[in-house]
Order: structure tokens, then C-alpha cells, then sequence
């Protein structure tokens, strides 16, 4: 893959699945534009791959009107954005008859409509340069409904990114802009790490392949679809799961 001169925003790109993104484009010669709430973090990974092929902003993504001001100055530092990757998200493993309207719009806010903002503040860019590679990491727990670890305010927030990948790709498409989403199962971050030892064995054995991904295993699935190696893919939902979907 090769992301030589490829400026690439990576939302929650400071830890687990978004900062093995960016390790991913920086190997490949582009330039990772890491977007997270814990900017420490962030800077810390900057230093681990480089000063020079990492540049960090620190984004609420919960926060419509911080997203676009941000995004703002990241296209005025950067002039063109070639790819978007909207990783960063929250998890929610309330059984819904427990679910708050709070925490339902928290999930809502973040997963989904932290996902339009940023696609929404990027999109003109990329339709204007006719090029650009929009990259939504969404859930098998958008297909079955949850099950494994997230319940229904995120299973419902991750279909809804699944539906507005679609419509991204279809209205993009003429435009050179493609859209295409990844849905995970259960991956070894920090998000899972405090898991109990029960409740992660339940969950491993649902996956036919007996095991939870590594970060680098999703990461690989998005840089594809985030590189010109998959110029006539668009549209595409691709299960990187393990076995757990198997659909067709």
C-alpha cells in the first residue's frame, strides 16, 4: 500500500485500532493527522513515529461545532485531505431497558453524528480536489443487533453509520470520493482490556476463529480501503470479525 503524499486524518488515532492505523500510514509514506480527545496520548504516539510524518489536534467528538473548527483548521494547515478514517467511538453494554436517554444520546452523539460532522467538514475538500477515501469503522454488532460486547445504543448508532457509508459512496462516487466502512468484532485495545475474564470468554467463544483481533488485523482491512488498491471499491461494508457474520 502506499500513502506517499497522502495527508490522512485518523480519528481516535491515539490508541488501539486508529493508532495502528496511523503506524500503517506513516509505514506507508503518508502523513497520519491523529484527531482524539486525549492529546497526551496522541503526542505520544507522535514521538513513537515520528514528529515529522504525525501532526495532533485535540477534538471533542462529541461536539458538532468543535469538529468543524478543528476540521477547519486542519484543511487550512493541510490544503488537501486525501483520506478520512472516522475510528474513534465509544461502547455502550447497557441492557436496554437500562438505557438512559442520556446514555442513548451520548452514544448517538459521538458514534454517529460525531461520524457526519467530520465527513460533512471534509466532503466539499474532496469533491472540490475530485479525490478523496472516507473509511467508517462501524460493528458486527450493527448486523446482529449487539450480542458480544455493545448493546442496543450501539449497535443502533453503528448501523446508522453503516447506512450513511452507503449514501456517502452513492452521492460521492461521481466525484471520485469513496466511502466504504469496516465492522470489527472483538479487538484487544484498551477499550476491552479491563474485561473480565468470564465475560471475555463468553465473547471469544462466539468467534470461530477462538480469538480476539489484534488492532494491526482491523487496521489492515481500513488502510485497504483507505489506499488506491481498492480504486473500485465503494459502497462496501466489510466484515472483519473472525467468522462472527459470515454473510453474503
Amino acid at each position: 500500500m502506499n500513502f506517499l503524499n497522502k495527508n490522512v486524518i485518523v480519528t481516535g488515532g491515539a490508541s488501539g485500532i486508529g493508532k495502528a492505523v496511523a503506524k500503517g500510514i506513516v509505514e506507508c509514506g503518508g502523513h497520519a493527522i491523529i484527531v482524539d480527545l486525549n492529546l497526551e496520548a496522541a503526542e505520544k504516539v507522535r514521538q513513537e513515529l515520528g514528529e515529522a510524518k504525525v501532526s495532533v489536534y485535540k477534538v471533542n467528538l462529541g461536539d458538532s461545532d468543535e469538529i468543524r473548527t478543528v476540521f477547519a483548521q486542519i484543511l487550512k494547515d493541510f490544503v488537501q485531505i486525501h483520506v478520512l478514517i472516522n475510528n474513534a467511538g465509544i461502547v455502550s453494554t447497557l441492557p436496554f431497558d437500562e438505557v438512559t436517554q442520556k446514555e442513548w444520546d451520548k452514544v448517538i452523539s459521538i458514534n454517529l453524528t460525531g461520524v457526519y460532522t467530520a465527513i460533512s467538514a471534509i466532503y466539499p475538500s474532496m469533491k472540490q480536489h475530485g479525490y478523496g477515501r472516507i473509511v467508517n469503522v462501524a460493528s458486527v454488532a450493527a448486523k446482529r443487533g449487539g450480542g458480544l460486547l455493545g448493546t442496543s445504543a450501539y449497535a443502533s448508532s453503528k448501523a446508522g453509520v453503516i447506512g450513511l457509508t452507503k449514501a456517502v459512496a452513492r452521492e460521492g462516487a461521481p466525484y471520485g470520493v469513496a466511502c466504504n466502512g469496516v465492522c470489527p468484532s472483538f479487538t484487544l485495545t484498551p477499550m476491552t482490556a479491563n474485561m473480565g475474564e468470564v465475560q471475555r470468554n463468553r465473547i471469544i467463544s462466539t468467534i470461530p476463529l477462538g480469538r480476539g483481533a489484534d488492532p494491526i488485523e482491523i487496521a489492515n482491512g481500513i488502510l485497504f480501503f483507505a489506499s488506491d488498491m481498492a480504486s473500485f471499491v465503494t459502497g462496501e461494508i466489510s466484515d472483519v470479525d473472525g467468522g462472527v457474520t459470515m454473510d453474503g
